[in-house]
């Protein structure tokens, strides 16, 4: 299953992928999703806070409609981060 089914740019996708590999960009994410469980992320408002927080630390502008589609795609994947194969499909789905 591909990102863009989701309504992701795949150019927003792959600048994303690049700031990533900045160790203290991805040590940042790393501090905002610490302790998230899979209830977190079926709950459309912390989903939504959590989408604006990383958006800003990414510097990564996002329209409403954009938004939506990430609130979207994170509740319909049914993540659990304790999961490795959860990590594992999301991983493979991003590359």
């Amino acid at each position: 299953m591909s990102y863009t089914k989701f309504g992701f740019d795949p150019a927003q996708v792959e600048r994303i992928k690049l700031k990533m590999k900045n160790p203290e960009t991805k040590e940042r994410v790393k501090m905002i999703l610490k302790g998230v469980n899979k209830y977190d992320l079926q709950d459309r408002v912390k989903v939504r806070r959590f989408v604006a927080t990383l958006t800003k630390v990414l510097g990564e502008k996002v329209t409403e409609q954009q938004t939506e589609h990430l609130v979207n795609f994170v509740i319909s994947q049914k993540i659990d981060p304790n999961n490795t194969f959860h990590l594992i499909k999301l991983w493979s789905m991003f590359r």
